[in-house]
């Protein structure tokens, strides 16, 4: 038994938070299946490193180069493709774990994400062209996307929330999530294999917060030791608050009437979990949060060091008021969360839009050099 059966008897399913149709083909995601990986996600980043970066695309390319498609077209047929491929080796995960594990993910295209209608279209149209019941839509979690999520649970597609950074903007998400299940209850249709997670960005927290702290610390110097004290922590304080939000949602009367129905929590999944500053133990986002009903999308390298080192025990609970505390004192140095979650979110889908403009870039040289032989 792996560290990752070890966390699933625990109640947190770990994600691969990457996907290349070499990992396909050659056996490899089988192999990480067979250590505890019970899904997989994808973003605009990760296919633009894909396949870019990649030989494993290079026949498509040439027979898709002379093609009447448009290049975002294209780009769908190689991730389309992935995504159903993956989806089938998944596919037994998401069969005995009855629907609530071996998911994959697509996200919609990240320029719709301040357009509810065209996020609700292509989510639907995305859900038909790969037809697969382990597929998850990724919608991010946008003022305009708030809405879309609930149509979508409404229609009985699986909805990878992503992008949520606040707890305040994650309280709007599980609100949606409810409502179009309770849609779906009223409207007499079965919700028990409607899956949904809300992706709770970490790192990027740290790495935020630990930049305004370290300007605190330069401008003054006479407190500098109690802003450095702070680095590295707000971003598992913020998550913890996400999970007691968490547990505070989906109990009482109104869940208890949707989970009689056949109804399925929609889990807190900890995105965004690799670490970005190399002074910090490498696990940072993974040991302190570990508990029921959540996933932990991986990176490849904190999947390696995860199988390797990672302490597993239930901790996503414990400490909570010390994670409430600890927030208080980073608001009381002078920087505001909501300020900070708000930039992230902006960056967030920029950095996504950026990526996805310079792989339709990279797809369509392709396709050029490909055609002049």
């Amino acid at each position: 038994m792996t560290r990752l059966h070890q966390m699933r008897a625990l109640g947190q399913s770990v994600w691969y938070d990457f996907i290349e149709r070499g990992m396909i083909q050659s056996g490899e995601l089988a192999r990480l299946v067979a250590d505890g990986i019970a899904g997989v996600t994808s973003n605009p980043t990760i296919f633009q490193q894909a396949i870019t970066k990649s030989d494993a695309y290079a026949a498509d390319l040439a027979d898709l180069a002379g093609s009447p498609l448009d290049t975002k077209s294209l780009f769908e047929t190689l991730a389309i493709a992935d995504i159903q491929a993956a989806a089938a080796i998944l596919r037994p995960v998401y069969d005995a774990a009855e629907g609530h594990d071996g998911c994959v993910s697509l996200e919609v295209a990240p320029d719709l994400a301040h357009d509810t209608a065209a996020t609700i279209a292509e989510a639907r149209r995305l859900h038909a062209a790969v037809d697969r019941p382990n597929l998850m839509v990724k919608v991010p979690a946008t003022l305009a996307g708030i809405p879309a999520i609930r149509q979508l649970i409404a229609d009985g597609i699986n909805i990878n929330v992503t992008l949520i950074f606040s707890v305040e903007r994650y309280a709007a998400v599980k609100e949606a999530f409810i409502q179009g299940i309770e849609e779906r209850v009223a409207a007499g249709k079965p919700v028990d294999r409607v899956a949904s997670v809300a992706s709770f960005f970490v790192s990027r927290v740290d790495t935020n917060v630990d930049a305004r702290l370290d300007k605190l610390a330069a401008a003054d110097p006479a407190h500098a030791a109690h802003y450095q004290a702070l680095r590295g922590k707000a971003a598992v304080a913020n998550s913890k608050l996400a999970y007691r939000q968490f547990e505070e949602k989906f109990s009482g009367p109104r869940w208890e009437k949707l989970a009689a129905a056949g109804a399925r929590v929609q889990r807190p999944l900890w995105a965004s979990t690799g670490v970005k500053n190399p002074a910090y133990p490498d696990l940072l986002y993974v040991d302190p949060l570990i508990g029921p009903h959540t996933v932990n999308t991986m990176p490849p390298a904190t999947v390696v060091a995860c199988l390797d080192h990672a302490t597993v025990a239930r901790t996503v609970d414990q400490g909570v008021d010390e994670a409430r505390a600890l927030l208080a004192e980073v608001e009381a140095a002078g920087i505001s969360l909501a300020a900070v979650t708000q930039e992230l979110e902006a960056d967030g889908v920029q950095k996504f839009a950026d990526s996805f403009v310079q792989l339709l870039a990279a797809i369509e040289a392709k396709r050029r050099e490909v055609a002049a032989g």
